[in-house]
This record gives structure tokens, C-alpha cells and sequence, in this order.
């Protein structure tokens, strides 16, 4: 009998005080035959479960027990539906499971949790977008990743070269909808980009992992290292106070704002990897941003002004004859 079967059961019988098999067997998408085997190896377990015959019979918990099994307080069931509800939208399997976890709570959690759960939704498709998917190759990843098995990949890098390798799988992270594959490698640590993963397979052979490995903080380290080498360059300029928020949701964590003079501009410290990046942002503005250091940016934007004034110049003048 599969562990989640009983939890789920468990959990059926503490909500409605009384079942029969049939009723676990439609819960549960199961036979009635199924149902009834479970329910025995419950109470031959020595859990306090038993049957009552007869017209109104059925399976309860001893002495009518009605305490909350699954562990949860009113708050924490509204948060974990709130948290399931919007992805049921997208994944039909988050569907099911919210259905069956909604239905197993105690009945005063029970409406709560059902307007929890339809509070909020997601839509993961960006305006003028086509319709997003998860990749397939998410899924031979993350089932690898759970059955601890090492998988073989052809990976192509950015660079355009490929390379066949034999990975210890350790997580999958997602981020803003591009897929990352964190494995363990003869060289240690390694980040895959699974949209540049050409094929994998997940073979028999066990997987190795850390035992204090977790994926949140290797994630962390990943990000900072990224993030360190997209700072490389940094540059002070001035711009009106009021623009700060739009150079802040250009440059992210790469913008800090130092201060604000009498002239009512203020001061802002901006980071990107080369200086070219950053004069490719800034150019948009013109004279509304002022670049005080270093000389490298400020050449990239007198290099990209002159080009744009030699490109367009005279334009006028040639549309009218």
C-alpha cells in the first residue's frame, strides 16, 4: 500500500468521521476492492481504525476521533492552498492534489481553504506571447533528480561547442522561465542551462549527492557568482530624482542611488559587465543622464551618439526633395 494512499485516507476518515470503502475508493481514484484492502491493513496495523456494520456502517476512527492528523492549523492550510491554488491553473496533477487536499481537511478549515485556493491564479505567458510550456526535458531532469540516478547529457555551451557528460543530478531551478539543471561533476558543482541540454538520459546508476548539500543555498552561491561577474563595471551619474525608479528596474540590484544634490538630481552608482552595457542603457536618455565617471562609458556614449548622427543626419533633407 503506498505511503501517500494511507496519509490520504487518514485524512479522509478525520474530516468526515465515518467512510465506506466506496467513498475512499471514489476520494482516492481507486477500486472499492483497493479501498477495503487498505482499510484493513490500516486497522491490522494498529492503527485506531475500525469498522462498524450494519445500515449507516462504515469505517471510523476510534471513538469517533476527529483531531487534525495532517498536522495543520487553520493558518497553515489557507497558506499551503494559497500557495498550490494559482499553479493549479497551470499543472493538471497540482489540479488533483489540491482537489484531494481541500476535500481531506476538516471541515471548519474546509472553506478557507476553498477560497484560498481560487484567490489568486497565475498566468505565465508575457503579453503579445505565445503560450509557455515546461520544457520536456524538465521532467526526465527532475524525475532523475528524485530517483537519485545519474543521467547522461549532450550539452552545447554558449560558445557553440557540445560535449557528452555523465552528471550527478542535485535540482532543477527555475528562473524568470529559464530552466537550470545544479549537478555534480568529476569537476565538482556544475550549472546546466537545460535549454541548451541536446539530449539526456537518465540511466540506473545511483547519483551522489552532498549530504549537506541543499539546494536553496547552492542556488545562492550561483547567483552571487553571476551576479559578481555582471558587475565588473560600475559608473556614477547624475539624473533627475524622480527617474531613480526606472534606472533601479533597468539595472536591478546593480543600481545604487547615493545621494541627492541642490540642483534636485541625484547621484547613482550603476554596474553591468563591460562599459559598452552600460552606455547601450543610458544612450535612450540623452542629456537627461550625465555620465561623471568612468571615461570608458562616457567614450561608448560619444562613439554611439557620433554613429547615430552620422547614420541619420541629412535625412531630412534628402525626403524632401
Amino acid at each position: 500500500m503506498r505511503a501517500d494512499r494511507l496519509v490520504a485516507t487518514l485524512l479522509l476518515m478525520q474530516s468526515r468521521g465515518r467512510v465506506t470503502a466506496a467513498e475512499v475508493a471514489e476520494e482516492l481514484e481507486v477500486s472499492v476492492a483497493t479501498a477495503r484492502r487498505d482499510l484493513e491493513a490500516l486497522s491490522a496495523a494498529g492503527i485506531p481504525v475500525y469498522p462498524q456494520s450494519g445500515r449507516g456502517g462504515g469505517w471510523s476512527l476510534l471513538g469517533g476521533a476527529r483531531t487534525d492528523l495532517s498536522g495543520l492549523s487553520a493558518t497553515e492550510a489557507q497558506a499551503l492552498t494559497l500557495l498550490v491554488g494559482p499553479a493549479a491553473a497551470v499543472s493538471g496533477e497540482a489540479k488533483a492534489a489540491l482537489r484531494k487536499l481541500v476535500r481531506a481537511l476538516p471541515q471548519t478549515f474546509r472553506a478557507d481553504a476553498e477560497a484560498a485556493a481560487t484567490a489568486t491564479m497565475i498566468d505565465p505567458t508575457r503579453w503579445g506571447e505565445h503560450d509557455r510550456r515546461r520544457p520536456e526535458m524538465v521532467d526526465l531532469l527532475q524525475a532523475a533528480v528524485i530517483r537519485r540516478r545519474k543521467v547522461r547529457l549532450t550539452y552545447t555551451t554558449s560558445a557553440g561547442q557540445r560535449s557528452d557528460r555523465l552528471v550527478d543530478p542535485w535540482g532543477l531551478v527555475d528562473k524568470d522561465d529559464v530552466w537550470y539543471l545544479l549537478a555534480g561533476t568529476e569537476r565538482g558543482q556544475r550549472t546546466f542551462r537545460v535549454d541548451r541540454i541536446v539530449d539526456a538520459e537518465s540511466t540506473e546508476q545511483p547519483a551522489e549527492r552532498p549530504d549537506d548539500f541543499t539546494l536553496a543555498a547552492a542556488w545562492d552561491e550561483v547567483v552571487g557568482e553571476v551576479e559578481q561577474r555582471r558587475s565588473t563595471t560600475w559608473a556614477t551619474v547624475l539624473i533627475d530624482a524622480r527617474f531613480v525608479p526606472i534606472l533601479r528596474d533597468h539595472f536591478g540590484r546593480h543600481c545604487h542611488p547615493d545621494g541627492e544634490g541642490d540642483d534636485g538630481r541625484a547621484r547613482v552608482r550603476l554596474a553591468a559587465p563591460t562599459p559598452l552595457d552600460i552606455a547601450r542603457n543610458l544612450a535612450g536618455w540623452g542629456s537627461m543622464v550625465e555620465v561623471l565617471e568612468p571615461r570608458a562609458v562616457r567614450a561608448e556614449l560619444a562613439r554611439i551618439g557620433t554613429e547615430l548622427a552620422h547614420r541619420y543626419a541629412g535625412e531630412d533633407d534628402q525626403s524632401a526633395r
